[in-house]
C-alpha cells in the first residue's frame, strides 16, 4: 500500500514540476526554436544538397556519393586534411602544455603578477587576422626575425617558414599558439586557485615533491578543468581559417591549405556548392566523431556510477 502511495504522490508532483518556472521555460522558446531551424534545419539542408551536382545555385538533383568520391579523390583536399592534422596534435599539446606551465607560475604568487597575466592574456584580444597578419611580418625573411638574427653577426642563420611548403603548418602554428595560451592559461590559473590550499600542505608533510603533486593530485582534481580548455582548443582548430589566409594564403601553392578555407573556396570563388557542401560535411562528421565517444565517456560512464 505504501508503493502504491508514493507512486500516486509521484505521479501527482509531475503536473506541478512541469509547470514550475514556467516564464522561464516560455522565455526559452524562442532561443530553442531559433537552434531548432537555424543550426539543426541548415545541418540537414547542407547535408541534403552534398548529395546534389549544385553548382553556382543549391538543386534537387541527386547524384549520390559522386561528390563525396570526388572530395576525397582531391589532392588539394588531402593536403588539406593533413595540415589540420599536424595542426591540431600539436596545438593541442602545445597550448594544453604551455598554458598549463605558465598558470602554474602564476600561481607561485610571483610578483608583478597581475602585469605578466595581463601581457600573456593580451595576444586573444587580437582578432586572428591581425595576429597573422604580426606573424608574417615577423616571419618575413626580409625584415624579420631571420634578417635581426643575421644583423647579429650569426650570417648563416636562415628561419623562413612561410616560404617552405615543408614547414609552412608550423609557421601558422606559431601564431596560432602565442595566440591562444593565454587564454588557456587564465582557465588552468582559475582551477588551481580553486584546489584547497589543504591539499599543498598534506603534500609538503608527506615528502611528495611539486611536479609528483602536480601530476598524481592536481591534473586529476583539475579534470573538468582540462576538458573545458580541450573543448575551446578544439573548436579553434577545426574552424581553422583567419590564420592560413592572413598569413599565407594557402601558400606556397597549396601547401598550407586547411579544410575551411576548402570549403570556402569551392563554395563562393569555385562556384561549386555542392561540392562545397561535401567538405563541410565532411568537417561536421569529424566532429562527432570526437563528440560521441567523449560524450560517452563523460556522461555514461557518470550514469552508470
Amino acid at each position: 500500500m505504501s508503493d502504491r502511495a508514493s507512486q500516486t504522490t509521484a505521479q501527482a508532483k509531475r503536473p506541478i514540476q512541469l509547470f514550475r518556472n514556467l516564464s522561464a521555460k516560455i522565455a526559452s522558446v524562442p532561443m530553442i526554436l531559433t537552434a531548432l531551424v537555424v543550426f539543426v534545419g541548415g545541418t540537414a539542408w547542407t547535408v541534403t544538397h552534398s548529395f546534389t551536382s549544385s553548382r553556382l545555385l543549391p538543386k534537387l538533383d541527386f547524384v549520390g556519393f559522386d561528390q563525396y568520391e570526388r572530395l576525397w579523390n582531391t589532392r588539394r583536399w588531402m593536403i588539406s586534411i593533413e595540415n589540420l592534422a599536424i595542426y591540431g596534435i600539436c596545438s593541442l599539446i602545445l597550448t594544453l602544455l604551455i598554458g598549463f606551465t605558465l598558470a602554474a607560475l602564476l600561481d607561485r604568487k610571483i610578483r608583478f603578477e597581475n602585469t605578466f597575466r595581463t601581457i600573456f592574456l593580451y595576444p586573444f584580444a587580437l582578432s586572428f587576422v591581425v595576429t597573422g597578419l604580426a606573424w608574417q611580418w615577423i616571419l618575413n625573411p626580409d625584415f624579420g626575425l631571420q634578417e635581426v638574427v643575421r644583423g647579429w653577426g650569426w650570417e648563416s642563420f636562415a628561419f623562413d617558414p612561410l616560404n617552405n611548403s615543408e614547414i609552412v603548418i608550423f609557421g601558422i602554428l606559431i601564431a596560432g599558439i602565442w595566440q591562444g595560451s593565454g587564454l588557456i592559461m587564465c582557465i588552468m590559473l582559475a582551477g588551481l586557485r580553486g584546489i584547497d590550499e589543504d591539499i599543498w600542505k598534506a603534500a609538503r608533510v608527506d615528502g611528495i615533491g611539486t611536479v609528483k603533486t602536480y601530476v598524481r593530485i592536481i591534473i586529476p582534481m583539475m579534470r573538468p578543468v582540462f576538458i573545458t580548455a580541450l573543448v575551446l582548443i578544439a573548436s579553434g582548430i577545426i574552424k581553422l581559417y583567419d590564420l592560413v589566409v592572413a598569413q599565407t594564403n594557402g601558400g606556397p601553392g597549396i601547401s598550407s591549405e586547411v579544410p575551411a578555407k576548402y570549403v570556402i573556396e569551392y563554395m563562393f570563388r569555385a562556384q561549386n556548392l555542392g561540392q562545397g557542401f561535401a567538405a563541410s560535411t565532411m568537417m561536421l562528421v569529424s566532429v562527432i566523431v570526437i563528440l560521441i565517444p567523449w560524450a560517452y565517456l563523460e556522461f555514461g560512464g557518470r550514469k552508470r556510477g
